[in-house]
């Protein structure tokens, strides 16, 4: 496959913020894809854009007729494009460019893009567990009383997507008519991910979920209210050290069954992820923040045994070459793998093929709305087409 241009334009997310549309014409078609953005974003997160979004769609513009030497033919021949483009434009501006070309070559070679991604996966290749958001809170919220932490997930453990996508949307909706009435300021608003607003803080939350009998999460993002060694909660107002955050978890994880717990400490915090880790070895100890889907701070984790699961965007590196590093290294050692989208999301439904294509245990990528429905159909068109 060869690519004769490429071009880029900014379009918005779910935010209804800007992120990048990437478009490139090909020997065989014309073919496009976005990046989604981040709001709750870790430290060492790759830049989306090198400068600014319309810097990286300049750049592109110019670097456009770099592309045409080069034949792409393998998931591996992205090192060509990585090549042309590393140093001058950002993570975001990488990974739509990449999706694109992934694109065209499944469109060539006749092939779904998760057989481009994995040509030796055949049909008999599992399919991750939905991870659904239900309840936001933190920076996902932007009204002052919420909870702490930024979700709450529901992670049904069903026999197809199908089942696991509409036990996940029943349950939103029962939990809604749940937070009318444990919710006087209740109003049945949705945050950008599609999950409830409520003023009620974590306990309050857990005690409406723990009902109905789901394997519960939490995506704590601790990183987002911790600051100078102390967790500074707002509902209620209190300050929790690094010992202190260590026991109210274990007292949660205990008394809701949580299943699933996501960024638990500070993204520094190596040493706490492993000391919760050590109490419950049977539940996930999932790094996103303290991972960044990068290489280094992963071998980092396995070092020091911080967690048994980890978060994989693609967009936190901006390589695809990196995410399958990443993936490489974590089966390696026996991590679970979460594949998940950002809270500004785009209709981009190749997530799906990733989750798959990559054998990933998990895909997290939300309940409700047109950008998450995009993905979790995507899984499921996958799924008819294969059982």
């Amino acid at each position: 496959m060869k690519i004769k241009s490429v071009s880029a334009k900014a379009i918005l997310d779910s935010r209804k913020e800007k992120t990048i549309q990437v478009s490139i014409k090909t020997n065989i078609g014309n073919f496009k894809a976005s990046s989604p953005s981040g709001k709750s974003k870790g430290k060492y997160e790759a830049k989306p854009y090198k400068k600014n979004l319309l810097g990286d769609i300049g750049t592109l513009k110019k670097l456009s007729e770099y592309f045409s030497q080069e034949t792409i033919e393998t998931f591996e021949d992205l090192r060509r494009i990585e090549d042309i483009v590393t140093g001058h434009v950002g993570a975001n501006s990488v990974i739509a460019l990449e999706y694109a070309v992934l694109k065209a070559m499944a469109k060539e070679q006749k092939k779904q893009i998760w057989q481009i991604i994995n040509p030796k996966l055949s049909s008999k290749g599992s399919f991750p567990r939905l991870v659904g958001n239900c309840i936001g809170g933190g920076k996902h919220v932007l009204i002052s009383k919420k909870p702490d932490f930024q979700e709450f997930l529901l992670i049904p453990d069903t026999k197809t997507i199908k089942e696991a996508f509409e036990t996940n949307k029943k349950i939103k909706y029962m939990v809604e008519q749940d937070l009318k009435e444990a919710d006087k300021g209740f109003k049945s608003k949705e945050n950008s991910e599609n999950a409830w607003i409520t003023c009620l803080n974590e306990k309050e939350v857990l005690e409406i979920l723990k009902t109905y009998k789901i394997p519960l999460g939490l995506d704590v993002a601790a990183s987002s209210f911790y600051k100078r060694g102390k967790h500074y909660y707002e509902n209620p107002m209190l300050k929790r050290d690094v010992d202190e955050q260590l026991a109210y978890l274990e007292n949660l994880i205990r008394n809701f069954n949580i299943f699933y717990i996501e960024d638990a400490f500070n993204e520094e915090d190596f040493d706490s992820f492993s000391k919760l880790l050590k109490k419950f070895p049977d539940r996930l100890i999932v790094g996103d923040d303290l991972i960044v889907t990068n290489h280094k701070r992963l071998e980092k984790a396995i070092e020091k045994k911080s967690i048994n699961a980890i978060i994989v965007k693609p967009n936190q590196c901006g390589s695809l070459l990196e995410v399958a590093r990443v993936v490489e290294l974590a089966r390696k050692h026996k991590l679970k793998i979460v594949f998940a989208h950002r809270s500004g999301e785009t209709e981009e439904n190749i997530l799906a093929d990733l989750a798959f294509g990559f054998q990933a245990d998990f895909l997290k990528c939300g309940i409700d709305g047109k950008e998450r429905k995009a993905k979790l159909r995507r899984l499921m068109e996958i799924e008819k087409n294969l059982r």
